[in-house]
């Protein structure tokens, strides 16, 4: 009875869908819908919060308002979304437009006055409800390939208005725009022994079961004989009748004897939840392997509000002479199911293949602050930085810091702080973390003799100093050129240490914008805005690390405008 009342208690709100529109919306493009990505889909670091749409591998396309409403947001970045358009609609829905490559209209008119008031092309603007309406069906822009884009598509999502909790698009009438009669693949199974006196098929350490497939259609897996206690782990994608590529999983659920038992469903997301997928996968396999096994199960508890189960988290406790029938189901939205039936049996066998034992003398407690210190470095962990115990590699060795490896995951941030007295020009210096030959810059204070910085990546630390000033190149030379059929200006821009902070443009003295595009690093001006004077133009760039070192290229030339 226990059970069952703490089925009904989780159970209930996990399948009580809320009834989202499903005729309000149209598509945001008007080629048909194929997709690249899905809602939930397993991303680094985080799951994928809405759909990308594939655009033909190329840019242009028209984007379309899918309803009416107004633009409550437009926010332009080098990374993440890129240039970006938020839709708020009367329904208590918000749409968001991702990666496009400009804006149009009276949209693009705002957002280019803007980038010059502020001097700046990175913004964030919040435009006032009557300022830029839109219609059901509007173009507001051009699909792109900008921010954290790895090639042209659109990236779609529908947001709650007021919560911000982002919502799968599938649900709001989407769903009919596609075909799907293709059951998610699960193509492995994992055991996890929990603890160190759990054993599962004469193994300490997860391992792969063998499955066999039944003319039913479903699989049965080889007996899994375990003592102690165990949890098992899938790697599943997903796919449809029209878009040819793996995505992401929408649901799976867990049976043991036929009660439900642990399961997570991606109708909706928390923005600040995101993280958790690093706790919800096997993540140091992930960084070996690039292998995402989904857990289903808890070791330690953590709050994914997707996740749904009993008090034993999912973890399956095997005493002496029980057998148990254990269950799994993994579904789409369009409900195909795979299903796998794993019989396990008590068995009271020996270890043969041993967890690797720890040596290290830092043992890192999950759910407590730690301070660790060792020559002029200092390590702060608030709590709850990691989402399991484990015991750290601690070590400093030629003014490197070694501070474990990258496959133990992170929730937040932690301190990272090194003292040295003997450095002048302190506002040159920054704690870098170093991969083999590879030196990444990360944000760093200083105060009196003291090196800070804030980060969510474990690895290698190092006290750098960087005078290399940044590069500029213009992609052709213009100088003392009349460059009347040129539409654009463009310089390839880089820096070899800390990192480009900000690139300013000037022409006859006049801020002008250059757009910049990381993935090739290049700025670029269009003398569509209308800055270019009649006869000689002088050009000045000024490009700044994050340390302060500026480099300044200055150029002349010389256009005629057409009438």
């Amino acid at each position: 009875m226990r059970f069952l009342l703490l089925f009904l208690f989780f159970y209930t709100p996990f399948f009580s869908q809320t009834n989202y529109p499903k005729d309000y919306f149209r598509l945001p493009l008007d080629i048909p819908m194929q997709l690249s990505g899905n809602f939930g889909e397993l991303r680094p670091n985080h799951f994928h919060a809405g759909l990308d749409f594939k655009t033909n591998q190329k840019e242009g396309l028209n984007v379309y308002a899918v309803a009416d409403g107004y633009i409550s947001r437009i926010k332009i970045s080098t990374y993440g979304y890129g240039k970006a358009i938020y839709v708020t609609h009367s329904n208590g829905l918000t749409s968001v437009y991702g990666h496009l490559q400009k804006s149009v209209g009276k949209i693009q008119d705002y957002i280019k006055k803007e980038h010059y008031n502020q001097k700046s092309y990175e913004m964030e603007l919040f435009p006032n409800k009557n300022e830029l309406t839109v219609k059901k069906g509007d173009i507001i822009g051009l699909s792109g390939n900008t921010g954290g884009s790895e090639g042209p598509h659109l990236h779609f999502e529908f947001r709650d208005s007021q919560t911000e909790k982002v919502i799968n698009p599938l649900l709001c009438g989407f769903k009919s725009y596609t075909r799907d009669t293709k059951k998610p693949i699960i193509s492995s199974l994992l055991a996890y022994p929990i603890d160190k006196n759990s054993v599962v098929n004469k193994s300490n350490r997860p391992i792969v079961i063998n499955l066999t497939l039944q003319e039913d259609g479903t699989y049965i897996s080889e007996k899994v004989a375990a003592t102690g206690k165990l949890g098992f782990g899938i790697i599943s994608t997903d796919t449809d009748d029209v878009s040819f590529n793996n995505n992401g999983t929408f649901k799976v659920q867990t049976f043991v004897n036929g009660n439900p038992y642990f399961s997570y469903q991606f109708d909706t997301l928390v923005f600040n939840e995101a993280r958790y997928i690093n706790a919800l996968i096997d993540y140091s396999r992930y960084k070996n392997t690039h292998q995402r096994v989904q857990r289903l199960f808890m070791k330690n508890t953590f709050p994914l509000s997707n996740i749904v189960c009993n008090e034993t988290n999912g973890i399956i406790s095997m005493d002496s002479n029980l057998s148990e029938t254990y269950k799994i189901e993994a579904s789409d939205i369009y409900e195909n199911k795979t299903t796998i039936i794993v019989p396990i049996e008590y068995s009271n066998q020996q270890s043969t293949i041993q967890e690797t034992p720890i040596t290290s003398k830092y043992l890192v407690k999950a759910n407590l602050e730690s301070n660790f210190e060792k020559e002029n470095w200092t390590v702060f962990f608030p709590a709850n930085t990691f989402y399991d115990d484990f015991y750290m590699n601690f070590e400093i060795k030629d003014s490197v810091m070694t501070l474990h490896d990258d496959t133990v995951p992170t929730q937040s941030n932690f301190m990272v702080s090194v003292e040295d007295k003997s450095i002048t020009n302190k506002e040159k210096f920054f704690i870098a973390s170093i991969d083999g030959k590879k030196t990444t810059y990360n944000n760093t204070k200083v105060k009196n003799n003291t090196f800070t910085t804030y980060t969510k990546n474990l690895g290698q630390f190092k006290l750098v100093e960087d005078l290399i000033k940044p590069k500029i190149t213009i992609t052709k030379s213009i100088e003392g050129k009349i460059i009347n059929n040129q539409n654009t200006i463009q310089f390839a821009i880089s820096d070899a240490l800390s990192g480009i902070k900000s690139y300013n443009g000037y022409l006859n003295g006049k801020w002008i914008l250059f757009e910049f595009e990381p993935k090739n690093r290049k700025l670029t001006h269009n003398f569509k805005d209308g800055i270019v004077a009649e006869g000689k133009n002088d050009l000045k760039l000024v490009v700044t690390d994050n340390v302060g070192n500026s480099t300044i290229f200055e150029t002349s030339f010389f256009r005629t405008q057409k009438k």
